[in-house]
């Protein structure tokens, strides 16, 4: 097979160095969308060749080839294919790791889905606002059928009531966009191929940014938002308490770690700065790696094809 096999192995790495300056760069809105398609087709890509290269090294077993009735030449596949047999075993290997860990996180995915709308169904009252008794400042959005928004009364202490419905619009962005799937999908084809962890890193951020300009869209004040977020983030800086967050979980503080409440102070830049429009040169980039990689993956599909044609004739001719 040829060296076009190869690229769309290389390619999540350029898709990595480019996914913060996008996330920084293009509408939060257009750089979740195109950070997540990144990431499935890159992840699906690189997961096809390293299963093409696989079957490179498994037909030149000639213990395979009989168990097989003889259907293939295992001879006439080594002489034809370029890769050599520890490549086709290395790729044996990763795809086989890369497959288990990815069945294992999407089981996790759908368990923590349907914890978190097992949570969201459990929680007191019919109003889609959950207010629960709490010191610490927390606010986050439980995906479900309906969604919850869980507010503590530490946080409704820690703004007003204008900044209640900052609060609220942002919480409401979450669960009518849908950012749990997407920062599922992307992480999900990340545990595929780790080198697109920075996409999933990024896409953790854009969808915080995304309903931050939801909330501004909204309220009509970019700069009361970013004021919000930033007291919210103070408030829960000041009384963050080892409370049970779902896992599931969205809120105005970002993504819920021991590392603290995410990159707040980027997302209170952006909404001081001008909103940002479409930048065509690096939307054509990345789009031109995802093109390249799809292409790159139909070659190596095609040489499969001939090579494995190739020793089926050679099979017919002894």
């Amino acid at each position: 097979m040829r060296f076009a096999v190869y690229l769309p192995l290389l390619f999540p790495l350029l898709a990595a160095l480019a996914a913060r300056p996008l996330g920084e760069r293009l509408p939060p809105r257009l750089a979740t969308w195109l950070l997540t398609v990144a990431a499935v087709v890159l992840a699906a890509a690189s997961s096809l060749v390293l299963g093409m290269l696989a079957i490179t090294g498994l037909i030149r077993f000639p213990l395979l080839a009989e168990l097989a009735h003889g259907r293939w030449s295992a001879q006439v596949a080594q002489h034809h294919d370029p890769a050599s047999l520890s490549v086709g075993l290395l790729a044996g290997a990763l795809l086989t790791a890369a497959a288990t860990a990815a069945g294992v996180a999407l089981w996790r995915r759908v368990r923590t889905l349907v914890a978190a709308a097992a949570e969201a169904a459990c929680l007191p009252g019919p109003d889609e606002l959950v207010v629960v008794e709490d010191p610490a400042a927390e606010a986050y959005a439980i995906p479900g059928l309906p969604g919850r928004i869980v507010v503590s009364t530490g946080m409704l202490e820690a703004l007003d009531a204008n900044e209640h419905k900052i609060l609220l619009a942002h919480e409401r962005a979450h669960l009518a966009h849908h950012h749990y799937l997407f920062v599922a999908v992307v992480q999900l084809a990340a545990t595929a191929n780790p080198l697109l962890r920075p996409l999933a890193d990024t896409v953790t951020y854009t969808v915080e940014r995304w309903a931050d300009e939801s909330a501004a869209t909204v309220i009509g004040d970019r700069r009361q938002v970013a004021h919000t977020v930033g007291k919210a983030a103070l408030a829960a800086k000041r009384a963050r308490a080892h409370t049970w967050i779902p896992t599931a979980a969205l809120g105005i503080l970002g993504r819920f770690s021991q590392a603290g409440p995410g990159p707040v102070p980027r997302r209170v830049a952006a909404l001081l700065a001008p909103p940002l429009r479409n930048r065509p040169l690096p939307l054509a980039g990345i789009l031109a790696v995802l093109a390249a990689s799809t292409v790159c993956a139909a070659e190596a599909a095609h040489d499969l094809e001939l090579l494995l044609e190739l020793a089926k004739h050679g099979a017919s001719h002894r």
